[in-house]
């Protein structure tokens, strides 16, 4: 080759390297969630699900030259500053993203400010206890709380427990979760026989405690935060309820054992929307685990709320990786085009009209040392 064409060759290299270097970006995701407060320990675990995944790709070169940031701010689990808040983070950081938002009416209140249309920005993975309609811009990377509660109400029927109670959460959305828990108890040739709720964002349950010690159904369904059902629990016990108890998947064992003793926890059934991250049982546990003891010292321990965390963050790249240029309005797009994607051995597919990504439920139950076993 002469001189001039090594030149020619060389110049062409660079020329390439600086517009890809141009291309080439940093996709700042933004969560408001809950890292003080009652919630802390799974708003903080979420995060740290989504950094571990984030980092692991950085190091690696990243998604076609692309790396990923996380942008946290703390609402302490308070709706009102989720909302200004998001305002804040969405003017400052310019996330590609939103992820990992907490809260019935944190939730409700971010989609009813219009923000998230105005800024045409998908939020992608939260958790909330209310069955929700299909909302636009809103994804989630688990099963809704309709398929835990069929599966809670499935697995009663199975071992003839058919009088039923049922905690949760007063607001707008209780009758809709009323409505859900009733039709798979029928299903289940189960009744709900006695309902008690408590007020929004506290652990108030008293008066929820004594109407369901009243009551004596022989399994009681509780669907409330984590903070909200570790007080029920121990004041239920305390009271002398006998009942099994059976909760959703957002009072995660982590956050109970804080407060309640192995006697109390034991035999607690939760229903659970990913893998479990303590079994080396499937590939994205494996990878979970591998990248959590490669990092040193986690934040929080490993938990439930960890390895949802890392789901969405695996969402989230697979989303960028579709995109030749990263836009928010290629984000929707890339998560509409997401259909049966396999993270591992757990599912997650979106389509238009369809943004609950997978249906993936299973029981654990709490054994007599406080730990879980499924």
């Amino acid at each position: 080759m002469t001189r001039a064409l090594l030149a020619r060759a060389a110049t062409a290299g660079v020329l390439a390297l600086l517009a890809h270097a141009a291309q080439a970006a940093t996709i700042v995701v933004g969560q408001v969630g809950p890292m003080s407060g009652m919630e802390a320990t799974q708003g903080r675990a979420y995060a740290t699900g989504m950094e571990l995944l984030f980092n692991s790709v950085n190091k690696a070169g990243g998604v076609n030259g692309h790396t990923f940031t996380l942008v946290r701010k703390d609402d302490g689990g308070r709706p009102e500053d989720t909302v200004s808040m998001t305002r804040e983070l969405l003017a400052q950081n310019k996330p590609l993203v939103l992820a990992g938002y907490f809260g019935n009416k944190n939730i409700a209140d971010l989609v009813a400010s219009g923000l998230l249309e105005k800024e045409k920005i998908p939020l992608v993975g939260y958790r909330s206890w209310e069955i929700r309609g299909e909302t636009p811009l809103l994804y989630n990377v688990r099963a809704g709380l309709r398929e835990e509660l069929n599966k809670l109400t499935e697995h009663l029927a199975t071992i003839g427990i058919t009088k039923l109670g049922l905690l949760y959460e007063a607001g707008p959305g209780a009758a809709s979760l009323l409505a859900a828990a009733e039709q798979s108890a029928k299903q289940a040739k189960a009744q709900i026989g006695s309902h008690a709720t408590y007020d929004p964002g506290t652990t108030k349950v008293n008066a929820a405690v004594d109407q369901l010690v009243k009551a004596q159904p022989q399994a009681i369904l509780v669907v409330a935060s984590g903070a909200a059902a570790a007080a029920f629990i121990e004041q239920y016990r305390a009271s002398g309820g006998v009942a099994q108890i059976f909760t959703h998947s957002g009072a995660d064992v982590e956050q109970m054992a804080k407060r309640l003793g192995e006697e109390q926890l034991q035999g607690v059934a939760i229903a659970q929307v990913t893998p479990s991250p303590y079994k080396i049982s499937s590939r994205i546990a494996k990878e979970l685990n591998d990248i959590a003891a490669a990092s040193g010292k986690l934040e929080v321990p490993l938990s439930y709320a960890m390895m949802e965390g890392f789901i969405t963050a695996k969402v989230i790249v697979e989303a960028v990786r579709r995109q030749r240029a990263p836009s928010r309005e290629g984000m929707v797009a890339a998560l509409d085009s997401i259909d049966r994607l396999d993270l591992g051995g757990y599912m997650v597919g979106f389509k238009p009209g369809q943004r609950t990504g997978s249906k993936f439920v299973e029981l654990s139950i709490v054994n007599n040392t406080g730990k879980i076993r499924q």
